[in-house]
């Protein structure tokens, strides 16, 4: 199927996002932003359509989107190793954008990106390394053989790997505590929703109590009501004959005056 024109202005806008993305840009330089935005927009209206393209093709202009806008939520970080650990985690294109492109430009812009993240986090590392980590007495008696250069790479390499595994170290107790903390949140709401859903039985099974006794009630308040009525029309039923017998009996005693 024919690609639309507002696909069409998506691919051309997506491209031109991924070519600003791979260039290196001033921190003032809001282009890229407000393309992200537009192409955000675009893609929304694209699923609207009626003649949108196949769904593997829209998510593939959404994951692209969606890496542009990871990309861009980065390099807002402060810190390099947040830089790093968000690149990390992002998700490049699959598919070249356009014919011209031999690899997907989102990959080739997340490997430098990454390359750039992991070089000022180690041009970071080193420098404090070299400012404040001071050699202790066992490695320079370790390193006698060695030059003075070679031995201030050795013990930067150590202080870099010494310092990624605090961090991974660091990582992993987070990742442990938001587990226990997701198991108890978990287990809460699990003894929340058992408890409610005790009390709602209860609730269930009172309501049947007291609908029964209702209908017990108002069964008995029906034959009451009957039988008062029919005590009612057996005491009418007896003035009225005492009241006919008398008035015989007076006809009767006294006679009609001639």
């Amino acid at each position: 199927m024919a690609a639309t024109r507002l696909e069409l202005n998506l691919m051309r806008l997506l491209s031109r996002c991924e070519t600003l993305a791979a260039e290196r840009r001033d921190p003032e330089e809001w282009r890229l932003e407000k393309y992200v935005a537009a192409l955000e927009d675009m893609l929304r209206e694209l699923k609207k359509q009626s003649s949108k393209p196949a769904p593997e093709l829209l998510n593939e202009y959404s994951r692209k989107v969606d890496f542009l806008k990871g990309l861009l939520e980065a390099e807002k970080l402060s810190s390099s190793m947040e830089k790093a650990l968000a690149n990390q985690f992002l998700a490049p294109g699959r598919t070249p954008t356009t014919a011209k492109e031999r690899t997907p430009a989102t990959k080739t812009v997340h490997l430098q990106t990454k390359a750039r993240c992991t070089g000022q986090m180690r041009s970071e590392l080193l420098g404090t390394v070299r400012s404040e980590v001071q050699i202790p007495f066992f490695s320079l008696c370790s390193c006698r053989g060695l030059t003075s250069d070679e031995k201030q790479s050795a013990v930067e390499l150590d202080a870099v790997l010494q310092h990624h595994q605090d961090v991974q170290e660091k990582l992993a107790e987070e990742m442990l505590s938001l587990a226990r903390s997701l198991k108890n949140n978990t287990l809460a709401a699990q003894n929340v929703i058992k408890q409610d859903n005790q009390t709602l039985s209860h609730s269930l099974r009172m309501a049947d109590q007291n609908f029964e006794k209702l209908k017990d009630e108002s069964d008995r308040l029906e034959q009451h009501a009957k039988k008062s009525v029919d005590w009612l029309l057996w005491i009418m039923l007896i003035v009225v004959c005492f009241i006919f017998i008398s008035m015989i009996l007076f006809i009767r005693i006294f006679p009609k005056l001639k």
